[in-house]
């Protein structure tokens, strides 16, 4: 015999509450199996928790299947505090964000991508951001992907092994109109598991600009994502698909007197997403 679905306004309350006592229910359930896997790995280091590669695919299948009333935009705001509140609690860390640009964007960022539970910490430009995350154990900054040429070679301080890398670009779903859409970097010390390599950024510096650089680029599925004048030379943040090979990008650099070439950080492709409400 099939149960009649719920007619009276009595019924359609005590069902909302059936349904916000089973969320709350998987959501303590969720928070024992954390308990579980922070056992297993028997560390709490700050920051080891964080995976951007499979936050990004959680997301992109999240507004694949989203549908009904209910907007994306708090759909995808739920979900980001509930991961983002679970790596909390398994390694605690702090988000340090340049400012620089406006304290307002980069809290509306912070705030949606991260929660409230995370410490958010500001700083006057991201080479003090890079800086902080260097010196911590394991935290997270957040900068604009567009700085300017007043920034200048703000990636400097990515080079090197064990210096901060790019480890994510946020928000890891665009559309129009998204309440935290200021395009950012994620960085973090480096992960050796845990890094997703659709899009690798290189730090290079070569002795001039031309044309035929930009275009031996563009071949190889690469661009300049920024660029910035470094004493007698021209220090270059190129962006490319992590399908082409290093040797690649290195050849189209060669023509315009390429002296450096160095990996600074890697994210997932872009996902552009048109919700339908």
């Amino acid at each position: 015999m099939t149960q009649a679905a719920p007619t009276t306004l009595a019924d359609l309350r005590s069902e909302i509450d059936r349904i916000d006592a089973a969320m709350h229910g998987l959501l303590m359930e969720r928070s024992q199996i954390i308990e579980t896997l922070i056992a297993i790995k028997k560390t709490q280091v700050s920051g080891s928790a964080f995976r951007p590669g499979r936050e990004a695919d959680m997301m992109k299948r999240l507004a694949l299947r989203h549908q009904g009333l209910l907007p994306l935009d708090t759909v995808e705001s739920i979900w980001r505090i509930i991961i983002a509140t679970f790596t909390f609690v398994q390694a605690n860390y702090s988000v340090h964000a340049d400012i620089s640009g406006g304290d307002a964007a980069m809290r509306d960022s912070a705030r949606f991508h991260f929660g409230f539970t995370v410490p958010f910490v500001t700083h006057e430009d991201a080479r003090a951001v890079i800086a902080a995350v260097a010196d911590s154990a394991g935290d997270l900054g957040i900068f604009r992907m567009d700085l300017g040429a007043s920034a200048g070679v703000w990636w400097q301080g990515l080079i090197g092994a064990d210096q901060p890398k790019i480890i994510a670009r946020l928000p890891f779903i665009e559309r129009p109109d998204h309440p935290a859409g200021t395009p950012v970097y994620c960085i973090a010390k480096p992960l050796t598991d845990a890094a997703v390599r659709e899009i690798v950024l290189y730090a290079a510096r070569v002795e001039r600009w031309s044309e035929q650089l930009r275009h031996g680029l563009a071949q190889h599925l690469a661009e300049v994502s920024a660029s910035a004048a470094d004493g007698s030379h021209l220090a270059l943040l190129v962006a490319a698909s992590g399908e082409t090979p290093v040797e690649a990008i290195r050849s189209a650099l060669e023509p315009a007197g390429l002296k450096e070439l160095t990996e600074i950080g890697s994210h997932a492709a872009r996902f552009a997403f048109k919700s339908v409400r």
